[in-house]
């Protein structure tokens, strides 16, 4: 029988993302499965605070095991923004695409289009942690491109590639991703305490 592994976040496109990617580990739950009626705290400076506090917060109060991801978009020319802040580079509420509209606003006329998604995981069990990065390097388009995918990925080209990620299925980014390399960090600590605790 798989444990039972609640992901902490309410992005669905997240949820999707991380239950095809470990649903042979785990039975995956979601938050709807639990009575949260407050918003899981997101006060950390850093992607890695904001990941462990999550984490913490809904391996805590229900008494479960927890993943919790927190991501962001990293920008050469804007110094690394939006960051840590992606999510809510437009202002509250969190609105997808008013944060691209003013990505692509601040890069106008600008020709360097470096960037990077970061994905920082935090499992919590037991009243442990471990955490694990994943990144990929690309750029931002001129304009965005394709219906798949959610937040950015409609204006982030990823290195080697020519299409965005919201031109890919959700298989062919998973193949490549940010989130999908922290988690193939992730399957092999298991595969390794697994190992650890057979011997």
């Amino acid at each position: 029988m798989r444990p039972v592994l609640y992901l902490a976040t309410q992005n669905k496109h997240k949820v999707e993302e991380l239950s095809a990617l470990l649903k042979h580990n785990f039975d995956i739950r979601d938050l709807s499965t639990l009575s949260l009626t407050e918003e899981i705290p997101e006060t950390g400076k850093t992607l890695a605070e904001n990941s462990l506090l999550k984490a913490r917060y809904i391996a805590e109060k229900f008494q479960v095991i927890c993943l919790a991801d927190d991501s962001g978009l990293e920008v050469e020319a804007l110094g690394g923004a939006p960051g840590v802040y992606s999510a809510r580079y437009a202002g509250e509420p969190k609105d997808d695409l008013a944060n691209l509209q003013l990505l692509l606003t601040n890069l106008s006329g600008i020709s360097n289009r470096r960037a990077r998604f970061v994905t920082v995981l935090t499992y919590y069990a037991n009243n442990t942690y471990s955490s694990f990065e994943g990144e990929i390097q690309g750029n931002i388009v001129e304009a965005p491109r394709g219906t798949q995918g959610f937040g950015y990925d409609p204006v982030f080209q990823p290195e080697y590639e020519t299409r965005t990620f919201a031109e890919m299925s959700l298989a062919e980014k998973n193949l490549i991703a940010h989130r999908a390399r922290a988690l193939e960090k992730f399957i092999n600590y298991l595969d390794e305490t697994q190992k650890c605790a057979d011997e």
